[in-house]
């Protein structure tokens, strides 16, 4: 089964197709970190209009790529949310339009739950149950997967999310949008004892809280009015050992308690290599499965939309010509 994966849901422009749900033919992203590297974050005019410009020669490069015809495709899938609604909607326009064009099925995708499927790229079928932890700029959440689309929200951040932070302090210490990879790379030379930061609590539930630390970790940067590299390194190194700390404790606490087949790791924060280490780590400590998707395919991409669709496909599943997107789109 070959499916065209359609991503629009913040300021990627991503198209893919995929074959089998596992296998994929091609992945085009056209990232806009450029044109919103400006302004610190990400303008949603701006991303919706750049997706109008981009979106369909993304899609006919990735047909293209992929080495098939369209009369080959066996259906669209395209992310309906969460995410921007004004970037949701020109992948959701262009989807339809193409299905209907071309006589093809298409399927709406929620988008974490398609970050959880970058999993099944590499892994096969996602295992049940399991548990599972999305971290990205604006989600961080708990979930047991209980069976095939079936999900249990365990906990989620009370306020920033854990990308969010890792954002906002990049941009205080001057590393520019996008943050978390400039804060990754610069910490992996830093002292990650060198600023006294709490490890972020939220109580005894498994929902998280990441505006606290995002707080102390600028007070410290604050105190420093005349950073070195060395003090930049150490900061940064500092306060991704504290949130990674924070997220696996849950996760840890979380598996001995539900006793899952596996840990699975996914969305754009899975590719921080603190993160990786200390979930892999931990994973094993409790003889538990863990499965990281490579870093390619944790950050926003369209492989991840085809292999979530194909699922659904092959099952029988196609939405109506009146599916709508929806910014806050619930898993």
């Amino acid at each position: 089964m070959l499916v065209l994966g359609i991503e629009t849901s913040c300021d990627e422009t991503a198209a893919a197709v995929v074959e089998d749900g596992v296998r994929i033919r091609s992945t085009i992203v056209a990232s806009q970190a450029e044109l919103h590297q400006r302004y610190g974050g990400v303008v949603p005019e701006l991303a919706s209009r750049r997706h109008v410009e981009r979106l369909l020669p993304v899609v006919g490069l990735a047909v293209e790529q992929a080495g098939v015809a369209w009369s080959d495709l066996n259906g669209i899938a395209v992310t309906r949310g969460p995410g921007l609604v004004g970037a949701l909607a020109v992948g959701m326009a262009a989807a339809k339009t193409l299905a209907f064009v071309r006589g093809l099925p298409v399927v709406g995708v929620n988008h974490l739950e398609g970050h959880l499927f970058a999993n099944a790229i590499d892994h096969g079928p996602l295992p049940a149950p399991s548990l599972a932890l999305i971290v990205s700029g604006a989600h961080t959440d708990l979930v047991h997967i209980e069976g095939p689309h079936t999900y249990t929200i365990l906990g989620r951040t009370r306020d920033d999310a854990a990308g969010e932070a890792f954002d906002k302090v990049a941009r205080a210490m001057g590393l520019g949008y996008p943050g978390g990879p400039a804060l990754d790379l610069l910490g992996q030379g830093g002292d990650s004892t060198l600023a006294p930061l709490p490890v972020p609590f939220a109580g005894r539930g498994y929902d998280f809280s990441f505006s606290g630390i995002k707080t102390a970790a600028l007070r410290v940067l604050a105190a420093h009015p005349n950073p070195d590299q060395t003090f930049l390194a150490g900061l940064a190194a500092s306060l991704q050992r504290v949130v990674a700390e924070a997220l696996v404790r849950k996760v840890a606490r979380a598996a001995r308690e539900y006793n899952p087949a596996a840990i699975l790791l996914a969305g754009g924060v899975a590719a921080n290599s603190v993160l990786r280490r200390r979930l892999a780590h931990e994973a094993e400590t409790l003889g538990v499965p863990v499965q990281i998707p490579p870093p390619a395919l944790c950050t926003d991409n369209a492989a991840m939309i085809a292999a979530c669709g194909t699922t659904r496909l092959a099952g029988g599943a196609t939405d109506p010509w009146d599916l709508t997107v929806s910014a806050d789109l619930a898993l």
